[in-house]
């Protein structure tokens, strides 16, 4: 039998970490390892998919806001501001909480640049995936909706793009108008999209007088949430001695209700009779934010009352995120 020659392993070129790209789960790991990607690079790959960033819009101006689009208000806008200003031919970035077809992004005939935040994200940190989102849209053809995938691990996030200086003030819209700027050339899908999204919209209201605060009215009753920056412990403990002493309501008939829990922030809910409109609140709840921050300075052991009115609460929370 003839011999068998010495095999040589050539030697492979080094990748950095940084330089290995994305395949697919069982195929070889482009790092030349030898063993199947997702036991190798995609391991890491897979874990910063999945690791949940608790508050993913921290740092952001108007992160109470971030939430309450993407949680809580059907139809808003918000211009936003990068951090390395407009790329040519993009006249605007405009933030959006959908979009038709619940596209991710759409690079409108203009140049211009709507993100959507109420979709799906691909991993567990949504600043990432919003991030990826919207600098693929920066680079789309004019005309054309951007579709979401997953994300780099090691791509940007939207404290990276965005200008941590620009203003963040959003625009609540009574319905999705706003996607069509000449609805005469809208095609027929955008056009049922929009119909439908316009009869599941509630009626929602920005006040003015307060941060984050948004009145919406349903068939049944009215509900004022306000979504807080305060840390969750301090906010409950504080809304405990308010609730224990007859000082949580927004005025006769109102009521604080319990609480969303949402991208690391809380939301207090108060329930409100039918009649009692967003205007009719401002007041109340610009006098209620008075008593909250007394309250928040307070750190002394709740009392008895103080600690029923906490469970209770702390009972009727709901986590959405």
């Amino acid at each position: 039998m003839a011999k068998k020659r010495p095999q040589t392993k050539a030697k492979r070129p080094q990748i950095t970490d940084g330089e290995i790209p994305v395949v697919g789960a069982r195929e070889p790991c482009p790092c030349g390892s030898g063993r199947r990607y997702k036991a190798c690079h995609g391991r890491a790959a897979a874990h910063a998919a999945t690791e949940l960033v608790h508050r993913p819009f921290e740092g952001l101006p108007g992160e109470c806001d971030w939430v309450a689009l993407r949680e809580l208000v059907p139809a808003a806008t918000v211009g936003l501001t990068l951090k390395d200003g407009l790329p040519e031919g993009v006249p605007a970035v405009t933030l959006a909480t959908v979009l038709p077809m619940a596209w991710p992004a759409l690079r409108r005939d203009d140049g211009s640049v709507m993100l959507g935040l109420q979709n799906d994200t691909s991993s567990g940190d949504i600043s990432r995936d919003l991030a990826d989102i919207l600098q693929r849209a920066l680079e789309a053809e004019p005309g054309t909706p951007v579709q979401g995938r997953r994300a780099p691990a090691d791509g940007p996030r939207l404290q990276d793009l965005l200008d941590p200086k620009g203003a963040f003030e959003p625009e609540v819209h009574s319905g999705f108008e706003f996607w069509v700027p000449d609805p005469e050339n809208a095609t027929p899908e955008v056009t049922a999209s929009l119909e439908r999204a316009n009869a599941a919209a509630i009626p929602t209201v920005k006040l003015q007088g307060v941060d984050a605060a948004y009145w919406c009215e349903t068939p049944e009753k009215n509900h004022l949430r306000w979504v807080m920056p305060h840390p969750e412990e301090q906010l409950l403990d504080a809304l405990a001695r308010l609730h224990a002493a007859g000082r949580s309501s927004l005025g006769e008939g109102t009521r604080l209700v319990g609480s969303f829990r949402a991208h690391g922030l809380t939301v207090p809910v108060w329930d409100l009779p039918s009649g009692v409109t967003a205007e009719d609140v401002e007041k109340p709840a610009a006098e209620f934010a008075e008593r909250l921050a007394a309250a928040l300075t307070t750190d002394a052991p709740l009392t008895a009352d103080e600690r029923r009115a906490r469970g209770g609460l702390t009972n009727r929370q709901v986590t959405l995120s």
